[in-house]
This record gives structure tokens, C-alpha cells and sequence, in this order.
């Protein structure tokens, strides 16, 4: 029986969170669409992590930094700052590498998707501009808790390309109006007491797991043809990082 391409791009989607998938992250689609930003119990929906990106051998590797998610030793930023030092110091390409190793912020919240509740509360990605926003409608007295569950407030949000821009970008407004989360005020509870647990989104790695995977990015890097650090400005955006950004609207 030959290969069902329609229930793989089903499955893609669903991985990417499009089309209303199961999938834990939820992205928007081209156009205008509304969702409500759920409380969580730590009294802090708007999560935020950093991420080491590298393309190993053409595979891509996401690495959460110890150092600045954990507190804890990170080689990679250890190698990323001495790379970006043999920049300053004038090795070529060294910079550039360099900036594509440092750790990215990255911002996570729980959400109910408007038309979409069935699927329960998925996890939104953005960037730091939109979390700029958030932040100061939370402090906007005429808003006060938009994630309230009883007398909350809904976003619009429009996700796409605009004239003279070259990558989508995503707009927000806050809806004016207070309401509850779901018309059902039974239902609350089941999709409120259940957002996505962010600490078991994103596998953490040991210091020394990190260091595994980055003796592996160097082993890669030394594999290639050129035998010095000029290759670091041959192969431009991280691959892993454009497919991230590509998920968190960046």
C-alpha cells in the first residue's frame, strides 16, 4: 500500500499547529483571527525562554540555554562569546557565527482560539515587540486583567504581509468588550485548569548535553571544505532559527 501523502500533510499541519490541529502550539493563519490569553496559577501567562540555535550535518538543533533559562554553565555561550572576541579581534566571519549562536529571547503564552475552543488551550509563540504590547495594555487601566476568565478581553489578531514589508507580521487589538471565557460558564473550568504545563514544553538539557551537541556542531563545522573560520559567513540565517521565527511570527 503506498504512502498517503494527504494524512502526512495532515500530520505537518498538526505538528505546526496549523488549520486547528491538535497540537499544543497553536499559529495564526494569513488574515484576522481572535483569541482570549488564559491566567495560568503562577499569576504569569506571559512566559519567556531562550533558545542556542545550530545546523549540525544539515540537521537542526535547538538547544535551551542552561545559563540563562537555568542559572547554570552554558558552553555554548562560553563559545559564542569567544567566537564573537576572534571577531573583534579580526578572524573573518567569526562575528557573524558568533551572533548566530547567541541565545534567543523567546515569549510563550496559554490561549483559547475563537471558533476553536474544542481544541482546549494550546500555547502561542511571539515575539518580543508583542510582548511589549501585552505588557502595556496589562497596565492600561481602561483594560486592567485581559486574562480574566469571567470579565477578560479577547485580542484580534491579523497575521500577514503588508506592502513593502518582506516577512508577515502580526498586528494586535484588544477588544474593548469584557466577557467571559466560554458562553458555557460551566465548561470554564476544564479549559482554564488545563493550559499547556510550559515547563515540559521545550526538552532542557544538562550543561553537559549542551556540550555534547556543541562539540558536534564544531566537529560539523570542521568537516566542511574550507579550513577555517571564513566558512562561518558562507551559509547566512540559521536555518532552525528562520523555522522558529517562522512559528512565532518574528
Amino acid at each position: 500500500m503506498g504512502l498517503d501523502l494527504n494524512k502526512m500533510k495532515a500530520k505537518l499541519a498538526a505538528l505546526k499547529g496549523n488549520g486547528g490541529g491538535s497540537s499544543v502550539f497553536w499559529k495564526p493563519q494569513e488574515g484576522e483571527q481572535t483569541i482570549r490569553i488564559l491566567p495560568t496559577e503562577d499569576g504569569d501567562p506571559f512566559k519567556d525562554y531562550h533558545f542556542h540555535y545550530m545546523t549540525i550535518s544539515g540537521k537542526n538543533n535547538s538547544v535551551m540555554c542552561p545559563k540563562r533559562n537555568f542559572g547554570e554553565l552554558c558552553p555554548v555561550c562560553d563559545f559564542a562569546s569567544n567566537l564573537w572576541n576572534e571577531g573583534q579581534n579580526g578572524t573573518p566571519g567569526a562575528g557573524e557565527e558568533a551572533k548566530k549562536l547567541f541565545a534567543k529571547q523567546r515569549f510563550f503564552s496559554p490561549v483559547v482560539v475563537r471558533g476553536q475552543e474544542a481544541s482546549g488551550a494550546r500555547a502561542w509563540g511571539y515575539s518580543k515587540t508583542i510582548y511589549e504590547q501585552l505588557l502595556n495594555i496589562l497596565f492600561d487601566p481602561d483594560y486592567g486583567d485581559i486574562t480574566d476568565i469571567m470579565e477578560g478581553n479577547d485580542i484580534r489578531l491579523t497575521y500577514g504581509r503588508t506592502t513593502g514589508r518582506l516577512y508577515p507580521e502580526t498586528k494586535i487589538r484588544v477588544r474593548p468588550l469584557k466577557t467571559a471565557l466560554l458562553e458555557d460558564h460551566d465548561a470554564i473550568p476544564g479549559v482554564a485548569d488545563n493550559v499547556p504545563d510550559f515547563s515540559t514544553l521545550f526538552e532542557r538539557k544538562s550543561t553537559a548535553e549542551a556540550q555534547e551537541i556543541l562539540n558536534q556542531y564544531i566537529v560539523s563545522l570542521d568537516s566542511e571544505d574550507s579550513p577555517n573560520v571564513e566558512k562561518y559567513s558562507e551559509g547566512g540565517d540559521n536555518s532552525i532559527e528562520k523555522s522558529f521565527n517562522d512559528l512565532l511570527n518574528a
